[in-house]
């Protein structure tokens, strides 16, 4: 059959499966992308790939147990999620917790944050090729999990805190050497702006790339930096101010196009706002305990425990049957690295939640993702997938 012109050659687009496999797919997404030439034409985004099941096993294990399994959500940043979850059980049971308590949890966020976001703009660099940027951005994050290890004890999955409070205070040294680790870290953000701002082949690679209107991000109901990059100055912590948040100074940077590099700008500016608030903290501690003082809720001092049979048989019941929150429900939300983090929980009165639901920022940023790479190229997906910041853990559903 004679061809009349250039365009009756093609029939049908060209289709390239892009992970789980792939190293920039974190092993847990896929995107089937369809290429008209050069040219993405049509993607669809499956984030299927990872099963755990994390709400249906909230809801069988008791209360405090779930804490461990919300590490796992965002492991870049876990005691915001431990934070997110322990409110909204509190605010079920009507507690509130005692002002160290509070002022120590934002502290080891505001860590947690300034971690999370320097990983993700250190893989986004890396996998455009700045690899020694990677280096200096994963030598600050380490300053901050040395702080968090001393802390909790570990340094991915904390489980550090608890319904009512925490696990264990501040060390001795912790405040002497936050205050070291924040004048380090701001020698290495500026070494970052240095090396990118004005950088020709990484500006080539972010301006106008992945881009995301504001009445897009709201519609699919996108939060955190993907959403102010598109100039929303929406944070729950100013919106909904959680702990003792409305004490403290700080400002919500923002974009004006949506793009690859407006999302790299706002983290790179939250990274000094979260300093700024960590700044103020730490040298307004308050003294006293770090957990509310009801033995309905609360474990025994182990010098108790050890030294009377009334704190045994109290720490006995309370590794047996739990906590009993009341029956009902609330909902709390805090803002996570990604955007609003909510947890909504249902009690029946009995030791384990009858429903656990997590409102996962990564979602509504992944089902938007396929309309945003359409019209760029192949090699325009690894800048803006990386932007992203998507997290496995909160994909499981």
């Amino acid at each position: 059959m004679p061809v009349d012109s250039v365009k009756d050659l093609y029939s049908e687009h060209l289709e390239i499966m892009l992970g789980p496999s792939h190293p920039a797919m974190h092993g847990t997404i896929q995107m089937k992308v369809h290429f008209d030439g050069e040219t993405i034409a049509w993607v669809d985004v499956e984030p299927g790939y990872l099963h755990r099941g994390f709400e249906k096993e909230c809801e069988d294990h008791r209360w405090n147990q779930v804490v461990p399994y919300t590490d796992r959500l965002n492991y870049v940043s876990p005691i915001i999620n431990n934070v997110g979850f322990v409110m909204a059980v509190e605010k079920l049971c009507g507690l509130e917790v005692p002002p160290r308590g509070q002022f120590l949890r934002l502290i080891l966020s505001e860590m947690s944050r300034i971690s999370d976001h320097l990983t993700c703009v250190a893989a986004q660099v890396m996998e455009l090729g700045a690899f020694s940027a990677f280096l200096y951005l994963i030598k600050a994050r380490e300053l901050y999990y040395e702080l968090l290890e001393s802390v909790t004890g570990a340094r991915v999955t904390t489980s550090w805190t608890r319904v009512g409070g925490a696990r264990c205070d501040l060390p001795d040294d912790f405040v002497s050497q936050t205050q070291k680790a924040i004048p380090e870290t701001r020698r290495i953000l500026k070494e970052i702006h240095g090396l990118f701002d004005h950088n020709r082949i990484f500006l080539d690679r972010m301006v106008g790339v992945g881009v995301i209107s504001q009445a897009d991000a709201i519609s699919f109901g996108i939060t955190g930096p993907f959403l102010r990059s598109t100039g929303v100055a929406y944070d729950v912590r100013k919106a909904d101010p959680y702990l003792v948040y409305d004490q403290f100074e700080f400002e919500v940077p923002t974009g004006r196009n949506g793009d690859n590099m407006d999302r790299y700008s706002v983290r790179m500016a939250e990274l000094e706002q979260s300093l700024r608030i960590i700044e103020q903290a730490i040298s307004r501690i308050p003294e006293g305990p770090i957990s509310v003082n009801d033995p309905r809720y609360t474990p025994p001092d182990k010098t108790a425990v050890y030294t009377t049979i009334e704190g045994l048989i109290h720490q006995f019941k309370m590794v047996y049957e739990g906590i009993h929150p009341p029956a009902g429900e609330s909902y709390a939300a805090v803002e996570g690295a990604n955007g609003e983090l909510g947890f909504y929980v249902v009690s029946d009165g009995g030791e384990k939640p009858v429903k656990c639901r997590c409102r996962a920022p990564c979602f509504p940023i992944v089902a938007a993702l396929g309309g945003m790479l359409k019209g760029h190229m192949l090699a325009d997906i690894i800048p803006t997938f990386g932007s992203v910041n998507m997290i496995g853990g909160e994909m499981d559903r």
